[in-house]
Order: structure tokens, then C-alpha cells, then sequence
């Protein structure tokens, strides 16, 4: 009998694909995205900026969402915009085709077209290192969202994500289907807060892809960016908390917190928002309750 030959190797697999398959989950990103902005205005999300897009796999899933939805998508690595359009936008009809656009523009510049949701995920705005820089994106953002606009970004932290560590982990359902992820955090200095990582894809028939991805940040905490949005003319700011699955673990279920018990190594959204709550939405009638 002849023997299985596994799909992904070393030699065939493309680093954008594994990507996509270990850590993205835009269905479930589009769903929160919804629920924040819903939440906010009392009303459904239409247009979408995806901040850092990369290979724009969260705009296709957003213009795909619903047929009055449109998205963009921003990021200066123009490979990897041409491969997201070969291999995520084609995918998509030609009409929602229409609906997505993906440009090779520095997030740094605020975009004439106004968005009801920009989101900046996967961390990957702390490649900003300074404050200045930082500031100067927020402000960038704010300026190109509509007026009952929301930003959202996600961010790690807990004393688990300032050590150096490999944590494996196995992606797909079979062997020939599967392999391994391997987040690398591959030094942090507690002085500057620089933080270097790395992703390894470990494949069945023993080969490796060593760094394929590699991440140069400076690891901000909570405070810092609240702080920082709140000065780039920010009004109102939350923080979204994963719950336990019971095991010590996440459970992939995002909830609005004013405080949280100290956790080693944590994921969390934090949602900022342009202008103060649409009357009849849950913002508003949260904060009528507050006075």
C-alpha cells in the first residue's frame, strides 16, 4: 500500500496559508466587530477598515458578511497584498469583489473615506515603539472614522508573555492535513519593553519552517493605550475580557469588564470610540444607569 503523502512540508507549504489556518478567525472577528459597534450606536456596522490587513482575509470576510457591507484594507507590504488578492479576494463573488479594497498605504495616514469600524489586530500596531509614533496612528485613525465611529485592537500581556518561551501547538484534524504552530517569544527587555517573537511551523515528515514570521514590538500594557487613545480625542474607551474555560485556559467568549483578577498570560480587545453613545443603544443606557 502505498504510503500518504502529507500536504503541508517544508518544501510546499506557503507561510501565508499556514497563517491563515493557526491563527486568523475572521468569522469570529466580523461577529465581535458587529456586536461592539451594534452595542455602541444601536445600529449594524456597514464599512470596515482593516489596519495592517496583511493578505486582507478579515476584509473578505466582512464583505462577505452581508451583501450592503464594504471593507478596506491597509498595509505597506505590497507581496503580500498581491497574494491576498490572488488567494483570499478571488475566492469572494465579483460583486462582493467590488466591495473590498486592498491598498498599499501607511496606516500613518488618515484615509479621506470615513469608516463606521477600524480595527488594528494581532498586535501588530506595537511595531510603533514610541509614543509619538503611537499617538500619531491613533490620531490618524480617529480622523478616518465616521462620527459614531469605533477603533478596535487587541493586545496581549500577563507575566507569561514577557518570558522567553516556545508554546506548540497542532493545527488541523489529521496528520495529512495537519501541523504545528510554534509562538516563540523570543526575547523582551523590561526596560524598553522591546519584544521579539517569532512563528516556526513544524510539519509530519519532520521538516521545519523556521521564522517564518518574525514580530519586532515594543509590548505596551493596558494603561499605555488607553492613556494614549483618550489623547489622540478618543471619548470613551472598553475593555473586552476573554472568559476560562474552566481549564485554565481561554474560551474564546469576549465580555465588557471594568476590573479583571491578575492572569498570567492574557488576549483582550479594547474598544475605543469617536463620540459619546447613540441614544437607545446599550452604551447609552449603560451610562444612564452609571449617573
Amino acid at each position: 500500500m502505498a504510503k500518504r503523502k502529507h500536504r503541508f512540508t517544508a518544501k510546499n507549504a506557503d507561510r501565508h496559508t499556514l497563517y491563515q489556518l493557526s491563527v486568523q478567525a475572521p468569522e469570529h472577528e466580523v461577529e465581535l466587530l458587529s456586536r461592539m459597534y451594534k452595542r455602541h450606536t444601536g445600529k449594524r456596522a456597514l464599512t470596515l477598515r482593516e489596519d495592517f490587513c496583511g493578505t486582507g482575509l478579515l476584509c473578505c470576510a466582512w464583505a462577505d458578511s452581508k451583501k450592503d457591507r464594504a471593507a478596506t484594507g491597509l498595509d505597506i507590504d505590497a507581496p503580500t497584498l498581491a497574494w491576498g488578492h490572488a488567494n483570499n479576494l478571488t475566492r469572494l463573488s465579483a460583486e462582493a469583489q467590488s466591495r473590498v479594497t486592498l491598498l498599499e498605504q501607511n496606516v500613518l495616514q488618515p484615509t479621506p473615506k470615513k469608516h463606521d469600524v477600524i480595527c488594528a489586530f494581532n498586535y501588530s500596531y506595537q511595531t510603533f515603539k514610541t509614543r509619538e509614533l503611537l499617538l500619531q496612528y491613533f490620531r490618524a485613525v480617529h480622523r478616518s472614522l465616521a462620527s459614531d465611529g469605533i477603533f478596535v485592537l487587541d493586545l496581549l500581556g500577563g507575566w507569561e508573555s514577557r518570558q522567553t518561551l516556545k508554546e506548540p501547538r497542532a493545527v488541523g484534524e489529521s496528520k495529512r492535513e495537519g501541523f504545528t504552530y510554534v509562538w516563540h517569544q523570543a526575547s523582551f527587555d523590561p526596560i524598553t519593553h522591546h519584544f521579539l517573537a517569532h512563528i516556526h511551523f513544524h510539519f509530519h515528515d519532520g521538516t521545519k519552517l523556521k521564522k517564518a514570521f518574525t514580530y519586532d514590538w515594543r509590548l505596551y500594557t493596558i494603561p499605555e493605550i488607553k492613556e494614549l487613545l483618550t489623547e489622540a480625542g478618543f471619548v470613551g474607551l472598553d475593555v473586552y475580557w476573554e472568559g476560562d474555560d474552566g481549564e485554565g485556559g481561554g474560551n474564546g467568549e469576549f465580555e465588557r469588564v471594568e476590573t479583571i483578577h491578575d492572569d498570567p498570560g492574557w488576549n483582550t480587545y479594547i474598544v475605543a470610540k469617536k463620540q459619546p453613545p447613540t441614544a437607545g443603544s446599550k452604551d447609552a443606557a449603560r451610562a444612564a444607569r452609571a449617573r
